[in-house]
């Protein structure tokens, strides 16, 4: 993009001399978020430009590199904007940043599903195929010039879903995002067991900020963080009882999504049973490995 400056005002919150949270409509509600810029001697980044980043135009600065967290919707709208910028995500998300075919297969929607979220991802939140984007793995060191954006692979929510050690006391948790809400694992990238190894891993992460995508925003200190880390860890747990107490009863996986465990009754979104039918998946997944369920019939799980 052109070395514009913008005027983000009270809109970006200053965590450093070198690290920044641009923050998104409604407090980083979906479909925005909150996205962080990170200053060296050589390099500028933009980690997660958000919906809201595109609406302002760009960034307070000229940015030479976009790196994506992962592959959703609202994580990548920036990636069209900074057309000068090079592109990460982790290689195992890469897909969805090279071709809007490939962050739609993230979710495993239906046809006519996949067909309206096609529309809606290009013209609602400024999807844009950046084919030249560049995978990393875990671990990797982008080297900004006297600043350093570290990466740390926490799968689950996504195959590739990362966070990121910032120079200066930062960590970005992107959606582990410590909402009341709770985790969400309910694509076909999703994986309830790797979600939870990430909570496990997340929780020895020391910082003096933890920053979230999503509403929370920017957490200062790690008592505060651990807090929120074991509220937003519990609502798996509280989601399995309450299926297990479902299951009382005969019920397939089509039925447990009509239930709803995971969106409130009144949400109406065109993917609420697609995740709905996921989320039941894996938590009967864990049912059964345990000895909590059995398969009745084919296809009608009942606690025991």
């Amino acid at each position: 993009m052109p070395a514009k400056i913008i005027d983000w005002g009270t809109k970006e919150r200053v965590l450093t001399e070198s690290v920044s949270v641009l923050q998104g409509a409604m407090f980083g509600s979906y479909p925005s978020g909150n996205s962080v810029v990170v200053r060296g001697r050589a390099e500028t980044v933009i980690i997660d430009p958000s919906v809201t980043v595109v609406a302002e135009g760009g960034a307070p600065v000229r940015v030479d590199a976009v790196i994506n967290s992962h592959a959703h919707e609202d994580h990548l709208p920036g990636n069209g904007l900074f057309t000068d910028a090079r592109v990460h995500i982790h290689e195992d998300d890469l897909a969805g940043a090279r071709s809007l075919d490939g962050l739609l297969d993230v979710f495993g929607f239906d046809a006519t599903t996949r067909a309206e979220q096609a529309v809606s991802f290009v013209e609602e939140l400024h999807y844009a195929p950046r084919p030249d984007a560049e995978g990393f793995t875990d671990g990797h060191v982008f080297d900004l010039g006297g600043m350093s954006v570290t990466a740390m692979h926490l799968p689950g929510h996504t195959r590739g879903h990362s966070g990121f050690h910032i120079d200066g006391g930062v960590f970005f948790l992107s959606d582990i995002d410590l909402t009341g809400f709770g985790p969400y694992y309910g694509d076909v990238w999703s994986d309830l067991e790797q979600f939870e190894k990430s909570l496990h891993v997340v929780r020895d992460v020391e910082a003096e900020f933890y920053v979230t995508f999503h509403q929370r925003g920017v957490i200062e200190g790690r008592a505060s963080f651990l807090e929120l880390l074991d509220k937003f860890h519990a609502v798996i747990g509280r989601r399995h009882e309450e299926m297990l107490v479902f299951l009382a009863e005969p019920h397939s996986l089509d039925e447990m999504a009509a239930r709803r465990f995971v969106y409130r009754p009144h949400v109406d979104i065109p993917f609420v049973h697609t995740v709905e039918r996921r989320t039941a998946d894996l938590h009967v997944a864990r049912m059964l490995h345990r000895g909590e369920a059995v398969e009745v019939e084919p296809g009608l799980f009942k606690t025991v």
